[in-house]
């Protein structure tokens, strides 16, 4: 923004609250969740949903576990009437849950909403009227105090009024003073106060006051000041439920509600991935999952994350951001070394420790809780490091790497990330491995080999190997304690050993054929050249020759 245009903005004014308390409080327990998926979430889309899609995305609401939905605007459309109606008539709705709809403070509109719910065991009638100054002001040409008021007023009464008119439904009134995020507090408590007059709510029948932040204009801080301003000077704060609707305009939704709830509300409106006007209303699942990773149980089922994202996405046309918290395809996923590094040693040590509690670096929950697979938390490109790459061979393809071997393999995989300029998938960093390090026979290849405890002496192995050497094959025999160790006595008779064995390592590999095996073989060359060679064979003894012929090439690559 340049800076000429600066002028025309101020700063929104702050809350004389100066002995505030929600600073000094935490989150304990889970607020009443309410999804506004099917009102909010389906207003704002390009392509509103069917009412097939709203019934599929209802039915996955109730299966989250959410106990208070609002389904829209019956009033307002032949399709959300028709929609409504078939949730009752259909008998869709569980007996826990309660629906909620919406309708302006209008006397034929609520009379059409009521026509609406009409047979469903309970409802939450939910009216609101805008109150700032600035809808005021601009919306309702100047209109007094007095005047908005009213229509608050009449509203609640109207509902009142209509409520013996359908006695197998149970009502419960929620008010809104729309854009209460800048309304004058003293206002908008003048209007919850006047709907109060006429509900007379009490502590078994409390009414819902919900004070939306229509509009973020302010910081989160700002916002929580309101909202304890509000529940310290309501009357009748036992027989009111304080709800909160934060929207995402300054991207604070998520903070302004976790601090809402600091300051004492008792409610959440949101969506899922925070679908809704402008820049969406609160990620209610962002939301329960930040309860979740503190130990706080919240009532609602995200461990199939991706089926929700799957169903959404699709019933609303509507994408799913790769950072979006949680949801998003790459918020498990490590690029960095250090980062990768950090992860594989976390499971490492909570596997081998087996913990309880979490902790792994670089990821605040288990991706496992919310369905969400490790095979994707590792990527490779040209950023990465041997830990990740490693831990992919690991977790993908079955090969416990030794740690000295990291280096000398996460350096190939990621100089040809660099060369291509792209990540790796877990697919290409195992075909990687296993063409460069794995059986490698580029100038020796073992044919055959065959070992004899009987002719060696006590405790030794007298092995014979057929290797092909530079096109010609080769027959050559040497004794030692064991397989490799007499592979390598008949190697130095051939003349060909210029190295000392200095480690060997073996396993089956996991998640392959059963009778896989896989081993490593270091060697350190007479030059000083230290190198790891691989070998995978379904016999491990097998394997461990081919591990040490690998090595023995790549010393000479």
């Amino acid at each position: 923004m340049k800076s000429e245009s600066i002028s025309k903005y101020r700063p929104f004014p702050a809350v004389d609250l100066r002995d505030r308390i929600w600073p000094d409080r935490v989150i304990e327990s889970a607020p009443i969740w309410a999804s506004v998926d099917l009102r909010d979430g389906n207003q704002a889309l390009p392509i509103p949903m069917s009412v097939e899609e709203k019934l599929e995305m209802f039915d996955m609401l109730v299966d989250v576990g959410f106990k208070e939905i609002e389904i829209g605007f019956p009033s307002a459309s032949d399709t959300e009437f028709a929609f409504m109606r078939r949730l009752i008539d259909e008998n869709r709705i569980p007996e826990d849950v309660t629906v909620q709809v919406l309708v302006q403070t209008r006397r034929h509109l609520i009379e059409r909403t009521f026509e609406a719910i009409k047979g469903a065991k309970r409802v939450i009638v939910h009216i609101y009227n805008s109150t700032s100054t600035l809808q005021r002001r601009v919306t309702f040409g100047d209109a007094s105090r007095e005047d908005i008021k009213a229509i608050a007023v009449t509203g609640a009464e109207v509902v009142k009024e209509l409520v013996p008119t359908i006695p197998e439904t149970e009502i419960v009134l929620q008010y809104s003073p729309e854009s209460f995020s800048d309304t004058e507090l003293d206002f908008a408590l003048e209007c919850c106060e006047a709907v109060i007059a006429v509900w007379e709510p009490s502590p078994e029948k409390k009414l819902i006051l919900n004070l939306p932040a229509t509009v973020e204009w302010a910081t989160p801080n700002v916002h929580a000041d309101q909202i304890e301003w509000m529940c310290r000077n309501i009357s009748k704060r036992d027989s009111v439920i304080i709800s909160l609707h934060t929207h995402n305009d300054r991207g604070t939704g998520v903070a302004a509600t976790e601090l809402g709830l600091m300051a004492g509300a008792d409610r959440v409106e949101g969506t899922l991935f925070g679908s809704g006007e402008r820049t969406g209303n609160l990620d209610i699942v962002i939301v329960a999952l930040n309860m979740n990773s503190h130990g706080i149980a919240t009532g609602l089922d995200f461990s199939d994350l991706s089926r929700l994202r799957e169903v959404y996405e699709r019933t609303t046309r509507m994408i799913v951001p790769d950072r979006q918290p949680y949801a998003g395809e790459l918020v498990f996923t490590a690029f960095s070394g250090s980062h990768q590094d950090a992860i594989k040693k976390g499971l490492d040590r909570r596997a081998k420790e087996e913990s309880e509690k979490w902790g792994v670096p670089y990821l605040t929950i288990d991706p496992h809780d919310i369905g969400r697979s490790y095979e994707a938390i590792v990527r490779i490109n040209s950023q990465s490091g041997k830990g990740g790459v490693a831990y992919i061979l690991d977790q993908e393809h079955g090969f416990d790497l030794p740690k000295t071997m990291h280096p000398q393999v996460g350096k190939r995989v990621y100089d040809l990330a660099d060369k291509r300029g792209e990540e790796l998938s877990a697919e290409e960093v195992g075909k990687v491995f296993l063409e460069e390090f794995a059986n490698v026979a580029t100038e020796m290849k073992i044919l055959d080999y065959n070992l004899n405890h009987h002719t060696a002496g006590r405790g030794e192995v007298l092995c014979t190997a057929e290797i092909l050497i530079a096109g010609e094959s080769k027959s050559v025999q040497g004794i030692g304690n064991g397989p490799i160790n007499s592979f390598v006595s008949a190697l130095d008779k051939a003349k060909l050993k210029d190295f000392v064995l200095t480690d060997y390592r073996s396993h089956a590999v996991r998640g392959g054929s059963s009778s896989d095996a896989a081993a490593y073989v270091q060697l350190r060359h007479d030059d000083g050249r230290i190198l790891w060679g691989v070998g995978v064979d379904p016999s491990i003894e097998m394997a461990g020759l081919k591990a040490l012929v690998s090595a023995w090439n790549l010393l000479r690559a």
